[in-house]
């Protein structure tokens, strides 16, 4: 097991890596001076041989590979100073002539427009994008496990179409629109009656501290959730139909065991496993696409940092946010391979 784990995460780190320079490249060699972007709107010299030193552009593109990754190894390799110190923030492990082996946080480098550290910039607004996140993950799951053991037990009948037609219609639409209808519906049309409001953070910032505005949550996790949902419907619902067709289940009939036992507590935990580990799925695959649904409610997150940033042409976020977000994602696959084969006796970890 530990060889397993040892393995995965070993695959994960390439990935990680793997995305690091596809992004890498993708901001030094498409068609455009990326300095031109950086600058914004300060287009004097002094503040181009200023960006062009701080981001290393006047280096090969392979050295500025290699010092980008060695900016974000948590073991690291820099020059013994104090503007390195004050930079990184690092703790010394050991002296290598006028260099230093060191221990810190992933250094993302500086956005351009806001002045500040990426690293700083998206840990602060990551807590909205987990509240998203988690909130439709719950929804989803609540909602679709329900829809898909009614529509299970009335398997065939107008019921049973009338879920799996919106279970379809769930899936075929992208989020963005769902968003849009969203606002529309309930924040614009029905706004007396629901009292929500089209755009707003859930964590907003005042002179007095952060106060949270939990009602600014309900229309971007619905509208994220509703995929997630349609899709745990037929799971529930295809894995329902399968478990009680099993022998054990006709068994149970067999002795009077009463029906709402067989569907609670033998046929629906064994249902489950394959609901669980497309939850878990999920819930990183969620991180990503809030990107769109936080832009168009204006909602405070890791989405809407890159779409603004993106805007913005700061570039450094936009890089930072796809590094961060993909990390994410391979440590919760990471986490659901191993859980699935804990909850499926079937699966060996090798």
């Amino acid at each position: 097991m530990l060889k397993y784990i040892l393995w995965r995460c070993f695959s994960g780190l390439m990935v990680i890596i793997g995305v690091i320079i596809v992004v890498f490249f993708i901001f030094h060699v498409l068609p455009g001076n990326p300095v031109d972007s950086l600058m914004g709107r300060d287009k004097s010299e002094e503040n181009r041989q200023r960006i062009m030193k701080e981001y290393r552009f006047d280096q090969p593109l392979p050295l500025q590979l290699i010092l980008y990754l060695n900016d974000l190894s948590p073991i690291s390799l820099h020059l013994h100073s104090e503007k390195n110190r004050l930079k990184f923030d690092y703790l010394e492990l050991l002296q290598i002539g006028d260099k230093i082996l060191v221990a810190k946080f992933p250094y993302l480098g500086h956005s351009i427009v806001r002045g500040r550290r990426v690293s700083e910039i998206l840990l602060e607004d990551m807590e909205g994008t987990i509240w998203l996140a988690v909130t439709a993950m719950l929804f989803a799951s609540v909602v679709g496990i329900s829809m898909g053991l009614v529509s299970a037990l009335n398997q065939g009948t107008r019921l049973d179409t009338a879920i799996l037609g919106i279970s379809v219609f769930g899936i075929s639409t992208p989020s963005f629109i769902s968003a849009i209808v969203a606002q529309l519906l309930f924040a614009y049309y029905w706004a007396d009656w629901t009292g929500l409001e089209l755009q707003g953070s859930l964590v907003v910032k005042t002179e007095y501290g952060r106060e949270y505005h939990f009602k600014n949550l309900i229309l971007p996790a619905l509208t994220l959730g509703i995929r997630p949902m349609s899709i745990i419907v037929q799971l529930t619902r295809n894995s329902m139909i399968e478990v009680m067709s099993q022998d054990y289940i006709r068994t149970a009939r067999a002795k009077g065991v009463p029906r709402y036992r067989i569907i609670f507590k033998h046929a629906l935990k064994n249902a489950l496993n394959p609901v669980i580990t497309a939850v878990t799925g999920w819930l990183a695959s969620l991180m990503a696409g809030a990107f769109f649904v936080e832009f168009i409610f204006k909602y405070r997150g890791i989405g809407y940092d890159t779409m603004q940033a993106v805007t913005d042409k700061d570039f450094p976020i936009v890089m930072g946010a796809t590094v961060m977000v993909a990390s994410v994602f391979v440590v919760i696959n990471i986490f659901v391979d191993i859980l699935y084969a804990y909850l499926d006796p079937r699966i060996k970890l090798k």
